[in-house]
């Protein structure tokens, strides 16, 4: 049963009839193709909208969750009450001589052909990362040497009570996998990025090898959330895993990738308590075997199936 029903038409009032979707099933909106569904569901074009859907959520003690591209979201089987929030619609990009301004839904592929258009570089280590730029800013996501650190300059962020504020990148406070963003549950709604000038077939070509090389390494075929685990300190996940002997296991329809062991796919038809199963397996032998803790990269919401 939802129980946010009601509150479905208190949106209605402030919000286009075609933003607003009910018992949305989230395996729709997540890389992982899995996941239970979201009491409502809303699709907001700006940072107006996104203020509005903060503040009403929180007038009314309506639970709020954030999303993006859903490229690092795993969403439990009993799917998620009150209302998820995704910025897919806030996808504009300016561009003023080095700098690159866009919105938290733009994919980080769109992102990096804008710039190569413009033969502006810095961003190719971000062309095959799967996800969109507040996800990214918010992750610090990195990849092939690069990090968002390297080239962000500021960013604009809504706190828990709808207020808007812009960050330096000292403010962001970007680390591992890990930002301010991350710590005081912040939302980004835009980002400037301070890039070079470059050669576009340089850009070009970079781009292509970058994308060749994660083909290659990596189970593009099937539904994943990317790297499942963070690196820990002094080791790599996927070695740890691979050396404890796991790549291949399976859970249901979850499997340790044999391309590449630090992804879990979903191979076939997995639920998400497959794929939740079989991380704390992996978790669990990888600790015993080699007495390090792997902590999850991918985001984990909802509730589990009754």
């Amino acid at each position: 049963m939802n129980l946010y029903t009601d509150f479905s038409k208190v949106l209605s009032d402030l919000f286009e009839s075609d933003k607003i979707y009910i018992d949305e099933p989230m395996k729709n909106h997540t890389s992982f193709k899995v996941g239970g569904p979201a009491d409502i569901l809303v699709t907001p074009e700006g940072t107006e909208d996104v203020v509005k859907l903060v503040k009403v959520c929180s007038e009314h003690n309506v639970p709020c969750i954030i999303i993006g591209n859903g490229s690092n979201l795993l969403v439990r089987d009993g799917g998620v009450r009150g209302v998820v929030v995704k910025l897919s619609r806030m996808d504009k990009i300016s561009i003023d001589g080095d700098r690159i301004t866009a919105e938290s839904g733009v994919k980080l592929s769109e992102l990096c052909k804008a710039a190569m258009a413009e033969e502006l570089a810095g961003l190719e280590f971000a062309c095959g990362i799967p996800g969109s730029v507040g996800g990214a800013v918010a992750m610090n996501a990195g990849a092939y040497n690069g990090e968002i650190s390297n080239v962000i300059e500021s960013a604009v962020c809504i706190d828990s009570k709808g207020r808007v504020m812009k960050l330096s990148k000292d403010d962001l406070e970007l680390g591992y996998r890990t930002s301010a963003v991350l710590k005081h549950g912040y939302t980004v709604v835009e980002a400037v990025f301070k890039l070079q000038k470059g050669e576009k077939e340089k850009i070009g070509s970079r781009i292509e090898d970058l994308n060749r090389r994660r083909s290659e390494r990596q189970p593009l075929e099937f539904p994943s959330a990317g790297s499942t685990f963070k690196r820990p300190e002094g080791h790599f996940a996927a070695k740890l895993i691979e050396d404890t002997g796991l790549k291949g296991l399976s859970v249901g329809g979850a499997e340790v990738s044999i391309k590449h062991s630090g992804f879990i796919i979903n191979k076939k038809e997995a639920s998400a308590k497959d794929i939740l199963d079989l991380i704390s397996l992996v978790q669990r032998q990888v600790k015993e075997a080699y007495g390090v803790e792997l902590h999850t990269e991918v985001r984990i919401i909802g509730e589990d199936k009754k």
